[in-house]
């Protein structure tokens, strides 16, 4: 392993130093096949699917186009229904027009974006509907090869950072950045050994039970809680004082339905009739 990357990253830091021994490799170029707006695409129609579920999505997709990436004019031309028809859901279809719309009208140079630095392309990128930090991250480490991306919102970077560092919880995005200062210029070769060191054998099943963790936690604090109903409601504050719960709105049984103020006025008619 000859890159300048990596006597800089064991001297900066021994402990990815030892990861960097223990995976052994290097990291791989960058994917310069097809184009810049075919690898956005890819992006967006990979979000928050597996692996497999979205490379048959994707392989329609392309197929919709003799089995490459389209110009921005031809997914324009596109219906939605035969996007929606080769699997995508309806908000990445969105996502994809909006993508080919902002490329056709110049907005976001597709075709030059490896000619702007890190802080432009991020804004470029994250100006189309469905891309977000992290998948522009994704965009400028794996199709440009930017050597300085340290994807701080990554949940595999996070662990690997918390199990790394024997960490009691979870760093935060704010804390990885704070952390990945000494790996500068090269924070995305740090990145990917952090990915792969969660592959190495003394990781895995650290890594499998803090993710369920996290699952689990999610699900505890994202149900939403239930509403209590206007009876419920009644019938607790009842129970906290002691007596009965009874349906809102009804009376004690033998008590008259008339209000207070009217039962009154009948006591004293009737007592000035008995005078």
């Amino acid at each position: 392993m000859d890159h300048p990357a990596i006597p800089h990253l064991r001297q900066a830091d021994p402990i990815l130093g030892r990861i960097i021994d223990r995976v052994g490799k290097l990291p791989p170029g960058p994917r310069t096949d097809g184009t810049h707006l075919g690898a956005l695409a890819r992006a967006i129609v990979f979000q928050q699917l597996s692996g497999k579920a979205a490379g048959t999505i994707h392989g329609r997709f392309e197929a919709l186009y003799g089995g490459r990436a389209p110009t921005p004019e031809e997914l324009l031309a596109t219906p939605d229904e035969k996007l929606r028809a080769a699997g995508l859901s309806r908000a990445k279809t969105l996502y994809l027009k909006d993508l080919a719309a902002r490329a056709a009208d110049g907005t976001v140079p597709v075709d030059r974006l490896h000619e702007l630095g890190d802080d432009a392309l991020m804004e470029a990128l994250t100006s189309v509907k469905g891309i977000g930090k992290w998948t522009a991250q994704m965009f400028m480490m794996f199709r440009l090869g930017r050597p300085d991306v340290l994807p701080d919102l990554d949940l595999g970077v996070r662990i690997a950072v918390q199990l790394a560092y024997n960490l009691k919880r979870m760093p935060t995005p704010k804390e990885v950045l704070a952390r990945g200062a000494a790996w500068t210029p090269y924070a995305s070769f740090a990145a990917w050994y952090l990915w792969r060191s969660l592959e190495l054998p003394e990781t895995a099943d650290a890594r499998r039970r803090l993710l369920a963790r996290d699952a689990a936690k999610r699900r505890k604090h994202g149900a939403p809680k239930r509403a209590l109903t206007k009876r419920a409601v009644t019938k607790r504050a009842i129970t906290k004082r002691g007596g009965k719960a009874r349906r809102p709105g009804t009376v004690k049984r033998g008590a008259s339905k008339r209000p207070a103020a009217k039962r009154s006025a009948a006591k004293r008619a009737a007592a000035r009739r008995s005078r």
